[in-house]
């Protein structure tokens, strides 16, 4: 947590493996909006890191996010999602407890029990979170001027490898 410096959490709330914390961990990022051929290449990735068992960890939020951590849930790899809001009361999916229960998934968030909504800016934090944590980045597609764009220029410095 370095990286983030005066940035980094306090604290930070689990459900799940803490041991996923100490494996090399791959960060997913894509924009909201994506182009076809990224979205196709990052199906492919996904399931190339699901045959690897690499660790992802993401937000898993924008829409191509998604379709990747369901690809990945098909597979044994570990799994660490990191949502933009606290894990006070939300709602833990079936697959996702299955996961939690087999030590493969970590749910982890650096928000109090009162951030019950998301934000943009929370989910800002969240993304910050997640570079500093990971070992490398895949950006699926950075949309100029977005807030993927915005957060690969604030850990440009932080000279994380992309694979």
């Amino acid at each position: 947590m370095e990286r983030l410096d005066r940035d980094a959490p306090v604290r930070l709330w689990a459900t799940g493996s803490l041991d996923l914390l100490n494996v090399p961990k791959t960060a997913l990022f894509c924009s909201k909006t994506c182009p076809g051929d990224a979205i196709l290449a990052a199906m492919d990735q996904a399931q190339k890191w699901r045959d690897q068992g690499r660790c992802i960890i993401s937000g898993f939020h924008s829409p191509i996010e998604k379709e990747c951590l369901q690809i990945l849930l098909r597979g044994v790899q570990p799994i660490i999602i990191c949502p933009a809001r606290s894990l006070e009361g939300m709602r833990i999916l079936k697959e996702w407890r299955e996961g939690i229960d087999t030590g493969r998934m970590l749910l982890l968030s650096p928000f109090e029990p009162s951030k019950r909504r998301l934000t943009a800016a929370l989910s800002a934090q969240r993304n910050r979170l997640v570079a500093a944590l990971s070992n490398e980045i895949y950006f699926v597609h950075i949309t100029p001027g977005g807030k993927t764009a915005r957060l690969a220029e604030q850990i440009s410095g932080w000279e994380i490898p992309k694979p």
